[in-house]
C-alpha cells in the first residue's frame, strides 16, 4: 500500500492544501481544522449549509494563513497572535471556548459569502488551552485520541481503489465521474485490502508509526459538491450511488475511514510511503 496523497484543511470547509510530506500528531496533521466558520449563535457553518465555502482557498507559510478568491484581495493572518477574547462555539456535539479571528476576518468572509442566518460569520482558532477527545466507545481500551474542529476523527483514510470502484458504477448508469477532494481525506492510498475495505477497522504501520482505522465515514452532501465551482452538479450523487455499493450491514453512504494515531507521535510521513496493513483492532 502506498500513499498517494497528503491534503490538510486548516479552516473546516474551505479549500485544502495538498502536501509532499508532513508529521503526525494526535490532533492529526498540523493545522489540520485548527480555523472553522461560525454563525452568530457560535455553531459551525460547513459546504453542507454554504457549498461557497469551496471556492476560498487557503494556504500556509511558516508564519500566516491566507484565505483567497480571485474576485477580492487575499485575507492574511499571522499564526502567531495575541488573541485574547474567546467565544462559545458548538461543533456536532462539542462546545468548546474558541479565540475569534475578530472585525477583519468576519468583514472579508461575509463580502465573499454573505450574512447567514442574518448575522455576518465569523473565523474562529481552535484554543488548545482545551483538548476534544474521541468518543471512547470507537476506541479500544487504553486508547485516547483528540481532534480540533475535524467532525469527529483526527485523520480521514480514503483509497483510490474504492473511488475506481466508485467511479465504475457512477459511469454505468450514466452519472459524471468524482474525483477524491470530493471526500475531503487527509491521507489517500492506492489501495487497501480490495475496495472500500477502508471501512473496517484496520491498522495502518509506516516508520515509526501506526494508525487504526476506527469508524467507517457516512458521507453527506458536501460530497454532492464541486470543489472547484463551489455547486451541485447533481445533488444526488454520488451519494445515491455509494449507497448501493455499501459493503456494511447498517444502511447508509459510506466513503473513507475514520483513523486515530495510536503510535508514533512526531513521526514523519510524506507520498510515496509505503504502508503496511493488517485487518482488525
Amino acid at each position: 500500500m502506498t500513499i498517494t496523497d497528503l491534503i490538510i484543511y486548516p479552516v473546516k470547509g474551505l479549500g485544502g492544501i495538498p502536501l509532499a510530506h508532513s508529521t503526525l500528531g494526535v490532533t492529526g496533521l498540523p493545522w489540520d481544522r485548527h480555523w472553522m466558520l461560525v454563525d452568530g449563535a457560535g455553531r459551525f457553518v460547513t459546504q453542507r449549509q454554504l457549498p461557497a465555502l469551496a471556492t476560498i482557498a487557503t494556504a500556509l507559510s511558516d508564519h500566516s494563513l491566507t484565505l483567497s478568491r480571485a474576485d477580492a484581495p487575499p485575507l492574511v493572518l499571522p499564526l502567531v497572535r495575541d488573541l485574547t477574547e474567546l467565544t462559545p462555539v458548538t461543533v456536532w456535539n462539542s462546545q468548546l471556548a474558541a479565540y475569534d479571528e475578530g472585525a477583519e476576518a468576519s468583514l472579508w468572509l461575509t463580502e465573499r459569502l454573505g450574512a447567514f442566518r442574518g448575522a455576518p460569520l465569523r473565523l474562529v482558532r481552535f484554543n488548545r488551552a482545551q483538548s476534544r477527545p474521541i468518543k471512547a466507545k470507537y476506541l479500544e481500551s487504553g486508547e485516547q485520541a483528540h481532534t480540533e474542529f475535524a467532525d469527529g476523527f483526527p485523520y480521514l483514510v480514503a483509497s483510490r481503489e474504492s473511488l475506481a470502484e466508485l467511479n465504475r458504477a457512477l459511469a454505468a448508469k450514466g452519472s459524471t465521474p468524482v474525483g477524491m477532494e470530493r471526500f475531503r481525506a487527509n491521507i489517500v492510498v492506492d489501495r487497501l485490502d480490495g475496495p472500500f475495505s477502508e471501512l473496517q477497522d484496520h491498522r495502518l504501520s509506516g516508520s515509526g508509526f501506526e494508525l487504526g482505522i476506527r469508524k467507517p465515514c457516512e458521507r453527506c452532501p458536501v460530497t454532492t459538491v464541486d470543489q472547484t465551482t463551489g455547486q451541485r452538479p447533481d445533488p444526488k450523487e454520488p451519494l445515491a450511488t455509494l449507497m448501493t455499493l455499501n459493503p456494511l450491514a447498517k444502511k447508509g453512504a459510506f466513503f473513507g475511514g475514520n483513523a486515530v494515531l495510536l503510535a508514533g507521535e512526531g513521526s514523519a510521513i510524506a507520498v510515496g510511503d509505503t504502508l503496511d496493513w493488517r485487518a482488525g483492532r
